[in-house]
């Protein structure tokens, strides 16, 4: 299979958990490419995620690697398996990369745990929230890539809106919900997209009051993605640089503390409702 010239998120974290399995060997990239009978070109272009692998040589390279854990394996295999191309891909020529990356993140996600400060969740913006963020750009986006932003971020509701949508956890802070982007009427109608998206089965939001002070995490906005497997789970920062994600061990444990103790000093789902249909009521 030819190399791609723009590898998606999913080939690239194909390519990084690949090299993992042979660092975790113990193996060079010579040594690899020797005991599967290849270049060193073609090890390393595939853990780049710029060189495609077919199902049967995950296997292969696994076994070769000496990987014991099947899950994990099942999972990559999965991963290279799955060539259906997303609705983001319409963006590819239009957005940054990074855009792109994240829609596919969420869209393969078992679960997603997201905070967020200052912003509405970009799961759940509504066109003329977005409209009123994106126009705050400096300096002002072009008006080709200002719609294709607008576009794009609406419809990344579409992975809690299909019939296997993963659950999704939302921690909110307060700010978020009073801060008037786009004026009064733009929020209350944003607040009361966001109190709809209650009712679904598997949308939990919890609000953290300004009441609650300092904690671990404020200063950024976390989306924390489950994998198919623990050792696949990825988190992404709105503070990292384009196309960054974290999924070493040490980054996934921090995060999944620090989402942890967002969620024991939030409000409970209830409490959380009430507080946004009080805000709305103050518009």
């Amino acid at each position: 299979m030819p190399p791609r010239s723009h590898p998606t998120a999913r080939q690239q974290r194909l390519g990084a958990e690949l090299r993992k399995l042979r660092e975790e060997a113990g193996l060079s990239t010579e040594q690899a490419a020797a005991l599967l009978e290849t270049k060193r070109t073609v090890i390393t272009s595939t853990e780049a995620g710029r060189h495609g692998v077919s199902p049967e040589r995950v296997r292969r390279i696994a076994f070769r690697y000496e990987c014991t854990d099947q899950e994990l394996v099942d999972a990559l295999v999965a991963m290279c398996g799955d060539r259906t191309t997303g609705w983001w891909e319409e963006y590819r020529d239009l957005l940054p990369a990074t855009f792109l990356d994240i829609a596919e993140l969420e869209w393969h996600a078992r679960g997603l745990r997201v905070s967020t400060m200052t912003h509405m969740p970009g799961q759940f913006q509504t066109d003329a929230y977005a409209r009123a963020l994106f126009r705050a750009a400096i300096p002002p986006l072009p008006a080709e890539e200002f719609d294709a932003r607008v576009a794009h971020r609406v419809r990344r509701h579409r992975v809690i809106d299909r019939p296997d949508a993963p659950d999704y956890v939302l921690i909110i802070h307060e700010a978020a919900l009073r801060i008037e982007v786009g004026g009064r009427a733009v929020l209350r109608d944003q607040l009361g997209h966001l109190m709809a998206a209650t009712e679904r089965q598997n949308v939990t939001i919890q609000v953290i009051p300004f009441s609650a002070g300092a904690f671990p995490g404020s200063g950024q906005s976390i989306l924390y993605a489950h994998g198919q497997v623990p050792a696949l789970d990825t988190v992404q920062l709105d503070r990292a640089t384009a196309g960054e994600f974290l999924h070493s061990g040490a980054h996934l444990c921090k995060y999944r503390l620090q989402l942890d103790e967002m969620q024991r000093i939030a409000l409970d789902p209830e409490a959380s409702l009430d507080l946004m249909h009080t805000i709305s009521r103050s518009l």
